[in-house]
């Protein structure tokens, strides 16, 4: 045994074989093999796959009438999940980062959504936007204003589906805010007080500098959750009404799972892959040499 962990400390890569493995049968070989499938024709049962080259991304591209619509949809929810769950998230840290009474309780309340599926999630907003029996419908009644098709109206139904995952969102980029302000040296937090900066220049001059790769890891994780969501726009709306809220992950399901062309699927799985890692990679390269530049 003693040999055994002599020849792993000369060879410190073995100690990630199990979790290198992991990650290739999960995570490496799934995309592979959806790339592969993404240049076939495949409807999930035959035996057989026939090679079509790029004809499944040529439909896409020119013939499918959603599949614009859901790229146009997948990129509002985007820049919307990278603005508004990490600036609130970042508000609720710096304010339960104080000394309240009640911190703890108000941390858990707060992060409490994000441990809920996200299709029960869907279901408990599905009901409060319900336009007859829903709660805002009842609060919007006694107020005397008109009540809105939330989820049926498409000008609203994408913003609406968008509000429930800020609500489910919020609470995760709280806590990785609230990990990142541990990180702040509180020696020159007093140092700044003492020399009389205001609340502002304390959290610009101190407090940004000290949490920005927390920023990046949160705006990264941001980005890939946008880009991937799936499960709470097909509890609440599946996509309709008129497909103003199908997005590119939806859609790739819709077509791998219900029209069981996998091929045409695994092509929109893969742009949305290219999508994800175009903007990613140059993201985390651009945070790096800033960091080196601060440093």
């Amino acid at each position: 045994m003693t040999r055994l962990f002599d020849r792993m400390a000369n060879a410190p890569w073995l100690f990630l074989a199990p979790a290198l493995a992991v990650y290739a049968v999960f995570a490496i070989w799934p995309m592979i093999d959806v790339t592969l499938v993404s240049f076939q024709r495949w409807n999930g049962i035959d035996p057989t796959r026939d090679f079509v080259g790029l004809a499944n991304y040529t439909y896409i591209f020119t013939q499918d009438p959603v599949f614009w619509t859901a790229f146009r949809n997948t990129l509002i929810w985007t820049a919307l999940s990278l603005v508004f769950p990490p600036l609130a998230g970042l508000l609720l840290a710096l304010a339960l980062n104080q000394p309240l009474f009640g911190r703890a309780t108000l941390r858990a309340v707060f992060y409490l959504p994000v441990i809920i599926a996200p299709i029960a999630v869907a279901t408990m907003w599905r009901w409060m936007y319900d336009p007859f029996f829903g709660l805002f419908a009842q609060l919007l009644t006694n107020l005397g204003i008109g009540i809105p098709d939330f989820l049926g109206d498409p000008d609203l139904a994408l913003y609406s589906v968008f509000i429930a995952y800020f609500w489910q969102q919020v609470g995760f980029s709280m806590v990785l805010f609230l990990a990142g302000l541990q990180s702040v040296d509180a020696s020159l937090v007093e140092a700044s007080q003492i020399d009389g900066a205001g609340r502002w220049n304390r959290f610009k001059h101190v407090t940004l500098p000290a949490i920005t790769p927390t920023m990046t890891i949160v705006l990264v994780l941001s980005l890939i959750q946008s880009l991937k969501a799936f499960d709470i726009v097909y509890g609440l709306t599946g996509g309709g009404p008129s497909q103003s809220t199908q997005m590119l992950a939806l859609w790739a399901f819709s077509q791998s799972m219900q029209v069981f062309d996998f091929g045409r699927g695994g092509a929109i799985s893969v742009v949305l892959l290219v999508i994800t890692v175009g903007v990613v990679i140059p993201y985390l390269r651009w945070s790096q040499r800033r960091e080196e530049q601060l440093k």
